[in-house]
């Protein structure tokens, strides 16, 4: 998120090969109205985290972000070759630094601080993620450890700083390849199109390297599947900075609000429409976004008019401004007074309140670290703020004590916390102690075809489990109440994995008169059509009950209305009310909110033997009534 701005300092450490031309350099001045597009960027990605199922395309305002800040980058780095000829890269990466790590290290040492104090599983591996935002390599070290951005049951305390990760890197490869660039290449119609070819050459392999109904973090998180906004930014810079280019035209000029009125409601229905697990959003859903935001950028390139005054209304300005620290806070901020708030359901009047508490806490810390954290290391450098505080804190000034005092005990307390953090949550533990359960019970699992259809409220040897972690979760509670139930089910199993087990387990003949399914939690059942594939291996004579979903997630309702469709086609199946239930006992659910706890587990239990009765009951009357 860089400057509107570009200071011109000297330099001596980068020079090209030649003086940069007239034509590659930048129209100084403050650009108006970049803080309005800041600042639709952060709401953005703060509804979208906030109440996914309000904005399911929310996280373009990252991608909004990314355009901005290629195109500001290069067009500061342009300015200075123009005015010096020269870039000094250590001055380029020390205002970088100024930028960034202000808020950047106060947001890390408060947040976990705050995670020690709450408790729960927001320190799970946070030394990881600590050394990811610290060093800029959040998304690769997320990469690799196989986390997910977008699975609502396992969050990370720092899961919105991959994209601040993106961006350094971004920052400290791009001014030497830009000053190679220049070299090469003789004018901005050349630059342009080697920055657009880029551009396509990353859009593309996220499109080829997603697997759709897989999880998209890899090519999400990457910075070769992500750098096409960026390089979006970068080509706009080269057309702005060559005064023969589109930009300077009297038809762009006479037409450039009307399409920022185009391109912002196109943007908006993007958020509103796209989703993560749409294979359209990263086979060019996310790429349009970035060219829709190069169109709102590029619209703000000359006189001011009416797109420009909205854009700088006060309050939008104010939230742009911070939009940075905004950005930083909000995510550790949601999980730490989720943590710390009673359990409750997701839009009870105490969801909502956390919500707000969320949103407001947020500005509030932003706008303090603004004005006395950020903007006077900006102006004043490190070395200026340390000799002001240090003299101070000589001087004998309370205010410099107590910062100075509460440094230290946060730098502690994140210390300890990083070095006694756990490596598995609450929720993963569970798993890996009830995988035990599930192992034994899928031992006995054969049994004979059931013939003639037997529609009585079935016993324990009688009843075959299939599903994801949530029924692992609740292994303990199913088990208990059916001691020789047979379970088959595995962590992040989706419905096109449970059909192929459900299809080799008919096959081998191991599938008993009554099932449960219970699939979806990380992406939900995607194509109806698979559960109907299911229902039909199992075959009409065997009950069946369907488990729906729990959770925050946009597609949690969607899904759950798709099983009830497809499950009315089917007089032996019923849906089992889990949402209903847990919804109405949310303590009973771990604490990231999706899987039950021990209690839980038992709940679970009694809600699929309460649907196995109310199954058996219908179809016993059926068949009396036939």
């Amino acid at each position: 998120m860089a400057q509107t701005a570009a200071p011109a300092r000297p330099g001596r450490t980068y020079t090209t090969s030649r003086r940069a031309p007239a034509t590659t350099t930048a129209r100084a001045g403050h650009i108006h109205g970049l803080d309005g597009l800041r600042a639709l960027a952060v709401g953005a990605v703060l509804v979208y985290h906030l109440r996914p199922t309000s904005l399911p395309g929310g996280f373009l305002g990252v991608d909004v972000f990314f355009v901005i800040s290629g195109f500001l980058i290069t067009t500061l780095l342009l300015r200075e070759l123009g005015k010096k000829g020269r870039v000094d890269l250590p001055r380029f990466w020390l205002r970088r630094a100024r930028r960034l790590l202000p808020a950047l290290v106060s947001v890390v040492v408060v947040s976990v601080s705050l995670a020690a104090i709450a408790g729960g599983d927001l320190l799970v591996n946070v030394g990881r993620q600590v050394l990811g935002a610290l060093t800029f390599s959040n998304n690769w070290l997320e990469v690799g450890a196989g986390s997910s951005y977008f699975a609502q049951t396992s969050p990370l305390l720092f899961v919105n700083f991959w994209s601040l990760a993106v961006e350094e890197q971004f920052y400290l490869l791009w001014p030497p390849l830009l000053g190679l660039l220049l070299a090469l290449t003789s004018t901005g119609r050349q630059r342009v199109r080697v920055a657009l070819a880029v551009a396509a050459v990353s859009a593309l392999l996220m499109a080829v390297l997603y697997t759709p109904g897989q999880d998209a973090t890899r090519v999400y998180y990457g910075t070769d599947t992500h750098l096409f906004g960026l390089m979006i930014g970068v080509a706009l810079a080269f057309a702005w900075a060559s005064p023969r280019s589109w930009l300077h035209s009297a038809a762009w000029q006479r037409w450039r609000q009307p399409a920022a009125l185009v391109a912002m409601a196109g943007l908006l229905a993007l958020m509103t429409v796209l989703h993560e697990g749409s294979a359209l959003t990263f086979r060019g859903g996310i790429l349009t976004a970035s060219l829709l935001t190069a169109v709102l950028v590029a619209a703000l390139l000359g006189p001011v008019g009416l797109y420009q005054r909205l854009l700088q209304m006060p309050p939008v300005a104010w939230v742009g401004e911070r939009s940075y620290g905004i950005y930083l806070w909000h995510w550790p901020l949601i999980l730490v007074l989720t943590e710390l708030m009673p359990a409750t359901t997701y839009d009870s009047a105490l969801s909502w309140t956390t919500r707000g508490l969320a949103l407001v806490l947020t500005l509030v810390v932003a706008g303090a670290s603004y004005r006395w954290l950020e903007m006077p290391v900006r102006q004043e450098g490190f070395r200026g703020v340390w000799r002001r505080w240090r003299s101070a804190l000589r001087g004998g000034r309370r205010a410099a004590q107590v910062v100075g005092g509460a440094a230290v005990v946060l730098l502690v307390t994140t210390a300890v916390a990083v070095a006694t953090a756990p490596t598995t949550s609450l929720t993963q533990q569970q798993i890996e102690a009830n995988e035990e359960l599930v192992a034994a019970s899928a031992a006995e699992s054969e049994a004979p075809e059931p013939l003639p259809a037997d529609w009585t409220v079935p016993a324990g040897d009688e009843i075959s489990g299939f599903g994801d972690s949530i029924m692992v979760t609740s292994a303990h509670g199913l088990t208990a109440r059916w001691p020789e139930v047979a379970l088959d089910a595995k962590s992040n199993r989706q419905w096109p994995d449970g059909l192929a087990a459900i299809e080799q387990a008919v096959e081998q003949g191991t599938v008993r008169r009554a099932v449960v399914l219970d699939f979806g939690t990380n992406a939900g059942v995607g194509e109806p059509a698979v559960v109907r594939a299911a229902l039909d291996a199992l075959g009409p004579g065997r009950m069946v009950v369907v488990v729906n979903l729990y959770g925050g997630s946009y597609w949690v309702p969607e899904a759950n209305a798709a099983l009830a469709d497809v499950v009315a086609d089917y007089p032996n199946a019923i849906v089992a009310d889990w949402y209903a239930a847990i919804d109405a006992e949310p303590g009973k659910l771990q604490s990231d909110g999706i899987h039950p706890d021990i209690e839980g587990g038992h709940l679970y239990a009694e809600v699929v033997a309460e649907a196995f009765t109310e199954l058996s009951e219908r179809l016993l009357a059926q068949t009396a009534g036939e």
